[in-house]
């Protein structure tokens, strides 16, 4: 085991975040808390990471850690401080250890270089914030706040130190592995820790934390057809009775189309053509709602979402009104987002151009999706 190691305690049960995962595998602009957690712990100056779980969460965490190269999990106990404790027990040779919590993924470089060198000089070292709101007690009573601060992981110790100190642990169940140390009689220093730690715990903390994860991408897209006798007419995935359809290799949903490259271009992921080609004959006649669909599996597959889509419906007929709120709901669907996400609107061409002599229907859509940074 390597000079510095860190300890990440993944154990809990995270059942006050709501859902059906413990919230170390929760999902978070496309990868598991845990997965965050994991990455912001690379750092030059940790040689190893080991990952503590909770009993029945091996599936789970294969899952979530991909094909990163760890050691196999350690098995926590019924509380955090059992967990640490198992933890440390299994890392016979280190000398210095980063205790950190997956709850608190976003991690700093700055912050673990701070803790590791307060080492030098003291027996463990924890990040912590000042109080900024004024605090009080349910009466209404106002607490003082000089003298508090907002403690953080991770906890930083000289590693024989802090595992006699859980050993020799008797009392009620500490709230982090500093309080362990002083009881030991251990030297703690305190640095300056860092607001992008706060602990997800709320489903609230898990919406701000994606949001902030996610930036803003636009993709525009454009479609046109030719009208053909004897095709069927469909528009946004829904039929739509007219005396011609459209001409086109699968069923010529113009509307479709434009979404589909809207969003493959917010995606930077080609065109339509790249993905079902025209000369492939598996797509003769196919509906257009998998195009679509591959579209949106392809952002969800990136981690990100789709906030919002625009389509302009250019023709002089048939007329688009009685149909638009079919049209958006099937869009809508498709793309599983509420129809208050999905505008569509139409116009003519006072006809003038192709769409004005009535030759064809063009369309235009504008996808916005949020997507990782590093997408």
């Amino acid at each position: 085991m390597g000079r510095t190691v860190a300890l990440l305690v993944a154990a809990g049960s995270g059942s006050r975040a709501g859902g059906d995962v413990p919230k170390q595998y929760r999902s978070i602009a496309g990868k598991a808390l845990l997965a965050h957690a994991l990455d912001r712990l690379a750092h030059p100056r940790i040689e190893a990471i080991q990952v503590v779980i909770g009993a029945g969460q091996e599936e789970a965490y294969r899952a979530a850690i991909g094909d990163r190269p760890l050691p196999a999990p350690v098995i926590g106990g019924a509380s955090r401080r059992q967990s640490v404790r198992n933890g440390l027990e299994a890392l016979a040779g280190a000398e210095r250890i980063l205790i950190h919590d997956a709850a608190r993924p976003f991690l700093s470089s700055k912050v673990i270089d701070r803790l590791l060198d307060a080492l030098d000089d003291h027996d463990g070292a924890i990040p912590a914030l000042p109080v900024v709101d004024t605090l009080a007690r349910r009466d209404g009573e106002a607490v003082a706040r000089d003298d508090l601060v907002l403690v953080q992981t991770p906890q930083a110790f000289r590693f024989e130190p802090i595992l006699r100190a859980h050993a020799a642990w008797s009392g009620a169940e500490a709230t982090d592995d500093a309080q362990v140390a002083r009881a030991a009689g251990l030297r703690v220093a305190m640095v300056e820790g860092d607001p992008s730690l706060e602990k997800l715990t709320y489903e609230a903390d898990f919406l701000r934390a994606e949001a902030a994860l996610l930036s803003p991408r636009v993709g525009f897209g454009f479609d046109v057809h030719a009208f053909a006798a004897g095709a069927e007419l469909w528009l946004a995935g829904i039929r739509v009775p007219h005396d011609r359809g459209l001409a086109g290799h699968s069923d010529a949903d113009v509307v479709l189309h434009a979404l589909t490259d809207a969003i493959l271009g917010a995606l930077g992921a080609g065109d339509i053509g790249d993905h079902f080609p025209p000369s492939d004959p598996q797509w003769r006649s196919a509906p257009s709602s998998l195009f679509l669909e591959h579209a949106r599996d392809l952002a969800e597959q990136a981690g990100g979402r789709i906030a919002h889509v625009d389509v302009t419906i250019v023709c002089e007929a048939p007329r688009i009104g009685p149909h638009r709120d079919a049209m958006r709901a099937r869009v809508a669907g498709l793309l599983r987002l509420p129809p208050s996400r999905v505008s569509i609107k139409a116009t003519t061409t006072e006809r003038l151009g192709f769409t004005g002599r009535g030759e064809g229907i063009a369309a235009q859509a504008v996808a916005t999706l949020r997507l990782p940074e590093d997408q």
